[in-house]
């Protein structure tokens, strides 16, 4: 189970929806359900801010926000594969409290 935590965390760099989709859908416990789709609901969030953060740095109010969202987009995922090595529960920064 923590190989599998790890691949949902580290599917950030290589396959963002597809792993944490298989999971959700194959996995049987409630735990790896719960961080799959919070991973992945993380993962729609975390575009969409970032392209939205974006667009709106041609006019330079985005540049702070794209900066900002794609720092949590890039380290989230590595605190997450910390905690699994760990054997620690993690939950995604806000999506984390409304997938439980």
């Amino acid at each position: 189970m923590k190989v599998v935590k790890i691949l949902i965390h580290a599917s950030t760099w290589f396959a963002p929806v597809l792993v944490p989709l298989l999971v959700w859908l194959l996995a049987k416990e409630d735990d790896l359900k719960r961080l799959s789709l919070q991973a992945l609901v993380f993962h729609f969030v975390i575009w969409l801010l970032v392209s939205i953060s974006y667009v709106f740095s041609f006019i330079l109010i985005g540049l702070p926000f794209l900066i900002i969202f794609a720092l949590i987009g890039l380290i989230a995922p590595i605190i997450g594969i910390i905690r699994a090595l760990q054997e620690r529960r993690f939950d995604y920064p806000i999506i984390g409290s409304f997938i439980k």
